[in-house]
């Protein structure tokens, strides 16, 4: 299975002026744990890391730490998430049928989660990884006033890895842009295009790494799984 991991960002939230991926977590970069998963899933083959230029020379230095038996390729990034992954899915080996893409900033997605997606998306053209949602949630309108209450039991949480049928993420891709839509996520390119996405069961630990706090839980996680 080939898995494209976006890492163009730079993490505002975080309040870094560099790349969130290049801070440490447990002594580690946030990147790498992901790419250790990543290694560490008997069903990824290739990975692809979409990053700007800038930050290759930390990723090289990183990938050259870790020492990983599967084969990796820096590719360019864009300006956004989904410009990122267009160029992602153009870099792919002519090979790949299917693909996964997973967000560097998930450093807690375990190899079972992408083994359990991979084997998933042989059976279906779309999918993303979630798990449902446990807080009551609000629509609220402009002026803050609550427009409606969405019955729980319909509401997932999204994650990634995401997966999806190669060909056909390439030909929503093109209609996005022809179309111009802006999306956050590519199973909204496949929502609009009107083909099917499933959901498989995710991991409430798969959280992404965004603000300081988040830091810090991942760093509690790590610690309770012995690393």
């Amino acid at each position: 299975m080939y898995l494209l991991i976006p890492a163009a960002g730079i993490g505002k939230r975080m309040g870094s002026n560099r790349n969130k991926l290049l801070l440490l977590v447990r002594s580690q970069p946030i990147i790498a744990w992901t790419l250790l998963a990543a290694e560490a899933a008997s069903t990824i083959s290739w990975i692809g890391i979409i990053s700007q230029p800038t930050d290759w020379p930390d990723f090289n230095a990183i990938l050259a730490d870790l020492k990983l038996t599967k084969p990796v390729e820096l590719i360019t990034g864009g300006s956004t998430r989904q410009e990122s992954v267009y160029n992602g899915l153009q870099a792919l080996p002519i090979a790949a049928e299917q693909v996964l893409i997973h967000d560097g900033a998930r450093c807690l997605a375990t190899p079972d989660l992408f083994n359990s997606c991979a084997e998933a998306i042989r059976h279906c053209p779309g999918l993303i990884a979630g798990v449902p949602v446990k807080d009551t949630i609000k629509v609220v309108d402009e002026q803050g006033i609550i427009q409606k209450t969405p019955d729980r039991r319909q509401l997932w949480a999204a994650q990634t890895p995401q997966g999806f049928d190669v060909k056909l993420l390439k030909q929503c891709h093109a209609e996005g842009v022809r179309q111009g839509w802006e999306v956050t996520d590519d199973a909204a390119l496949f929502e609009k295009c009107g083909i099917e996405v499933r959901i498989v069961e995710g991991e409430e630990t798969n959280l992404k790494v965004t603000t300081p706090q988040d830091l810090a839980i991942a760093e509690f996680i790590l610690t309770t799984r012995g690393f």
